[in-house]
């Protein structure tokens, strides 16, 4: 999930992140056109969670949207193009609106906290969890951008969870950043159940924090 950009570092990810265009936007957008824009986004997301990946159509995403067929194709160059910005939208929610690293005390427990909140509200969206995830992990050229994006979200949003210092930072966030994908494979295309895939992050958080402060005393 493009881990060479991801590489860049904090400040391109709060470059990236930074507006009101959190998403993967290349021009300045009326507030018309930002309706009209997460007017497509929320079509997508509401065909999706009725069918899945293949329920998806830019034809269907219009006609839902009320909008031309022909304008769907101005904001995203592609299906996959447009749910990856559906993934987008779908982590902001699932990640901001409990405020996740907020809970608990240490590094480990705001880890734990966020990584099974992920895991839990994909597991209750199990059809849009699959539909995103096909797209997310397409080699579509145009996801490449709004992906980056959101790996850098998630980047951040890691980063914040565990909050104090530790060695090799930016390995840790992309580690887990892979262990969280692997997560939402388990649960939209293996069909694991949502505690076991649960049991699994939280081991993962665990066992990647542990290794690196183990490198702080180190000889």
């Amino acid at each position: 999930m493009g881990e060479a950009t991801a590489r860049r570092g904090h400040r391109e990810r709060q470059d990236a992140l930074s507006g009101d265009m959190r998403f993967t936007v290349t021009r300045t957008l009326s507030k018309d056109q930002q309706a009209r824009r997460e007017r497509l986004i929320d079509s997508a997301r509401e065909l999706a969670l009725e069918g899945g990946y293949a329920a998806v159509t830019m034809h269907d995403v219009a006609d839902r949207a009320g909008v031309a067929r022909a304008t769907v194709y101005r904001y995203f160059a592609t299906k996959d193009h447009l749910l990856t910005e559906v993934a987008a939208a779908w982590a902001h929610r699932a990640i901001d609106d409990i405020g996740a690293v907020e809970i608990g005390e240490t590094p480990l427990e705001r880890l734990t906290a966020l990584l099974e909140r992920i895991v839990y509200v994909a597991a209750a969206e199990p059809t849009l969890t699959s539909a995103i995830i096909q797209a997310v992990t397409s080699d579509d050229s145009s996801v490449d951008d709004p992906r980056t994006v959101l790996f850098l979200f998630l980047r951040d949003r890691l980063s914040t969870a565990i909050g104090d210092p530790v060695p090799e930072r930016d390995d840790v966030e992309i580690v887990l950043g892979h262990v969280l994908l692997s997560a939402l494979v388990s649960l939209a295309s293996l069909r694991q159940p949502a505690d076991e895939v649960a049991a699994m992050v939280r081991t993962a958080g665990r066992l990647v924090l542990a290794g690196a402060l183990a490198a702080t005393t180190a000889p």
